[in-house]
């Protein structure tokens, strides 16, 4: 059997196999320890799993995040965005852990950046291609740090003017800019190659893990799910994440949530609300996957792996990479049908309530165009899928003057230099929903819309045939 038909039928068999787990299957599988295996180990240690690095960069992004909403509407902007930057870029300083902080009935065991891991930043595995889904034809890199700037002048982190949600987008473009692109381009990449990290050596010098099962454990890290998300249903793994069911995440039972191994971050969560609605299995899926995966890894006992052994590994990593590209989708569609569904909340709000009505569809917003950008740092290069997903989204919403943000200016500031009908952006969140629906398969479908889309083009092709005659 050739290497490629091998590897075919290798992923064909993960890939059905895992797609239908139920998390009742896999009681007792736990991601961790693992023993060492590196060949004439001298040190102490019994466990060769470690991922610390990638949970401490999960805190610095959700305290990043929380930070975004902080401003003043300018008084503090330089000590605030300095403050920010010092989670993007890292600190010499033991930073404390803004967010997920401990609270009563869900105790957090650790309180600094530095108790999960020393030396960390985000800024050093940002994605640093090119990202035209925002203005000015910057890098994802410039984009972010663009975005910092402007939510430490924004108050409270909401531009009403221009409609952005700071924290939103910085979180959402996050996700994919740092935990999704260095998991599936690089990890799961370049980092599975014969030549790269092999498994006959350590990591590095002195390490009690191999080059396979450090590469291995750093992806799963950022994937962002607690070691034993398999005896977890998605309403668990759910309520963990939101700080609601500290019984659940505390899985070695001495009253404490460990950030390290035991709460549910950004892209795992994302999985679990998708799949609580009953029509997917994203997260037990590709939890097995990195299970699976890792197993495989151990049992090769520190010799370097076969072709046949990575042709398999490479079939569990394509399954956790087009599963997690679906639960970046699943958000981008349910995102739009908010949006779509804000814009005639809007439309029946009067007063104070149409300003409450419109803040969250900004927020809504955020959260549409971060996903949507982040889609667009994986492996996959999305071609026209992404340049329409991008002109359907726009650089900005429409606004309440129903301007919206078309560029920026020498001096960075935004530029609306065009009005959009409040039923034409409507119509775009639906084409949107469809163009996911059409290019990645979602299935949750949260805030599915289409339905509407052909009644609501058929009406403005009505209009806008009277306004011609």
């Amino acid at each position: 059997m050739s290497k490629m038909t091998l590897k075919s039928t290798v992923f064909m068999i993960a890939t059905v196999a895992l797609a239908g787990t139920a998390f009742a299957d896999h009681h007792g599988k736990v991601y961790g320890p693992f023993p060492v295996t590196v060949k004439d180990y001298k040190g102490k240690k019994d466990n060769s799993v470690s991922y610390s690095g990638q949970i401490a960069r999960h805190v610095l992004h959700d305290s990043l995040k929380k930070l975004a909403g902080k401003g003043d509407g300018g008084k503090n902007a330089a000590e605030l965005e300095a403050q920010m930057l010092s989670y993007f870029n890292g600190s010499d300083k033991d930073l404390p852990i803004i967010a997920p902080a401990g609270k009563d009935g869900f105790k957090v065991k650790q309180k600094t950046v530095n108790e999960i891991s020393k030396g960390k930043n985000i800024s050093g595995k940002f994605y640093n291609g090119a990202m035209p889904a925002w203005p000015g034809n910057k890098s994802g890199k410039d984009v972010v740090l663009h975005m910092i700037k402007q939510a430490s002048m924004a108050k409270k982190g909401f531009d009403a003017e221009n409609g952005y949600d700071w924290g939103q987008l910085i979180s959402k473009f996050t996700m994919g800019a740092m935990m999704y692109n260095q998991a599936v381009d690089n990890y799961l990449d370049e980092k599975l190659s014969a030549d790269k990290k092999p498994n006959n050596k350590p990591y590095k010098d002195g390490a009690a893990y191999t080059g396979k099962e450090h590469s291995w454990d750093e992806a799963f890290g950022y994937w962002g799910a607690p070691a034993h998300t398999l005896s977890l249903s998605a309403k668990q793994a759910y309520g963990i994440a939101k700080q609601k069911d500290a019984k659940a995440a505390d899985a070695n039972g001495d009253g404490m949530v460990d950030l390290k191994s035991e709460f549910v971050f950004g892209p795992a969560y994302y999985a679990a609300g998708a799949d609580k609605g009953g029509k997917t299995n994203y997260l037990p899926t590709i939890m097995t996957a990195f299970f699976e995966g890792r197993k495989l890894i151990t049992s090769a006992k520190g010799e370097a792996l076969s072709d046949e052994q990575r042709n398999q590994l490479k079939a569990y990593a394509a399954t956790i990479e087009s599963n997690w590209e679906k639960v970046l989708a699943e958000a981008t569609f349910k995102y739009a049908g908010s949006v779509y569904k804000d814009i005639d909340k809007m439309a029946k709000a009067e007063g104070e309530e149409k300003a409450k009505a419109y803040r969250t569809y900004v927020k809504h917003w955020g959260e549409l165009k971060g996903f949507a950008m982040a889609l667009q740092t994986g492996k996959n290069n999305l071609g026209e899928t992404a340049v329409e997903l991008n002109k359907l989204v726009g650089f900005g919403p429409v606004t309440m003057d129903n301007t919206y943000v078309t560029g920026v200016d020498a001096n960075g500031n935004f530029e609306r230099k065009r009005r959009l009908g409040w039923k034409d952006y409507k119509l775009n969140m639906l084409k949107a929903q469809k163009l996911i629906s059409d290019k990645f398969g979602v299935e949750a479908r949260t805030n599915d819309a289409t339905a509407d889309l052909a009644a609501l083009a058929e009406k403005i092709n009505a209009v806008e045939n009277a306004e011609t005659d």
